[in-house]
């Protein structure tokens, strides 16, 4: 991704008024930032809706310092500014329509790993809640030792998620709220340190950014949205971890609980997640991975020959050679990764191929090979 863009993209997230839903609007209709700009004078042409104030904004020098410094920054501290339209970017988090213009990332996992999932939950784990996230990750590894596992870097069940990720080897990400010229809570520096060497930090906030109350609620959606998978530990009747689950539901995504004792108060979170339905209940690592369908195993199986669909479009034959390959189906998200269709595209794609036979659907959003 070249400098222009990366420059246009922090400078648009200084243009006062704009806020985070209207320049992704004004990236997503131009395509880049960087042509926001160059098109500036006919913008509210281009884009209806777009006022005068906005306009006049984009030409406020100021925003592009402040950009060039935090550029600077991240070059001497090994940071990669990954805007929208980088490969870099989590595909899954772009699909949604409040997602960052810009993300500020250090560390060496592929943000667009096959298999993501996030761990949240109260920040007072209890011995219950420790043990659990111990127990799944172990057995998680057997399972889909691929999946990368995000969190917050918090206290409680988040830095446990983490920990436990790196003492079974897998790569985790932790989504912070807040710059990365620090780390919070501070006494979690040692385990950041290790995900810098499997995982990474990742924030959709600048250089100086403090750690304030709103910014947690806004890194929650990241957590949420470039994750296949949300699974809840243990929650009370209201947090942040809840927070999390809405917004997964929101993005289409699927959403997990592990139950607890009625009597519990950080098992009633996700007991009344469960109870609305709003989270499907799970007690194992397997649960998980059958209820994704990431049991099956590539190059295995009958596959259906091309041949026998001559009247595929170029997508829909892309849809089909890759769940060729997975006789036991692949989750919508994996598709959309996979694939690079937009995930309102894809359904509108599978929906076809159900509809000539192909395809089927089953639980959990995942489509098979007929």
């Amino acid at each position: 991704m070249t400098q222009d863009e990366q420059l246009c993209s922090l400078a648009l997230t200084r243009i006062p008024g704009l806020g985070l839903t209207g320049a992704f609007r004004l990236v997503s209709s131009l395509g880049s930032a960087t042509r926001v700009f160059e098109h500036r004078k006919e913008l509210s042409q281009l884009v209806p809706g777009v006022s005068t104030k906005v306009v006049t904004a984009l030409n406020n020098p100021e925003a592009f310092r402040r950009a060039e410094q935090e550029l600077i920054f991240c070059e001497r501290n090994h940071i990669r500014c990954l805007t929208l339209n980088d490969e870099g970017y989590p595909a899954r988090l772009r699909e949604c329509d409040d997602a960052p213009l810009a993300l500020f990332y250090r560390g060496n996992a592929d943000l667009n790993a096959r298999h993501v999932i996030n761990m949240v939950g109260t920040r007072h784990a209890t011995p219950y809640g420790q043990d659990i996230c111990a127990r799944f990750l172990a057995d998680l590894s057997a399972l889909c030792p691929d999946a990368l596992v995000v969190s917050g870097l918090a206290y409680g069940i988040d830095i446990h998620a983490h920990r436990a990720a790196l003492q079974n080897r897998f790569k985790t990400i932790g989504v912070l709220a807040h710059g990365l010229d620090r780390i919070y809570p501070a006494e979690h520096r040692k385990t950041a340190v290790s995900m810098l060497e499997q995982g990474g930090l990742l924030t959709e906030f600048a250089s100086g950014t403090n750690p304030d109350r709103q910014n947690f609620v806004k890194r929650n959606r990241i957590v949420a949205g470039m994750s296949d998978a949300t699974i809840v530990i243990e929650s009370a009747a209201k947090g942040g971890a809840l927070i999390t689950a809405e917004l997964a539901e929101s993005y289409h995504r699927d959403c997990f609980a592990f139950p607890g004792r009625c009597n519990d108060e950080y098992s009633i979170g996700c007991n009344n997640l469960i109870r609305k339905n709003q989270a499907m209940l799970i007690t194992s690592a397997e649960d998980l991975v059958k209820a994704m369908g990431w049991e099956g195993k590539s190059g295995t199986g009958k596959t259906v020959q091309r041949e026998l669909f001559p009247d595929l479009s170029a997508e829909e034959t892309a849809i089909v050679t890759l769940l060729q390959k997975i006789p036991d189906g692949l989750q919508i998200n994996t598709l959309v990764v996979e694939t690079n269709i937009p995930v309102h595209k894809m359904s509108a794609l599978l929906f076809e191929l159900e509809m000539k036979g192909v395809v089927r659907a089953l639980a959990g959003g995942i489509y098979r090979i007929i």
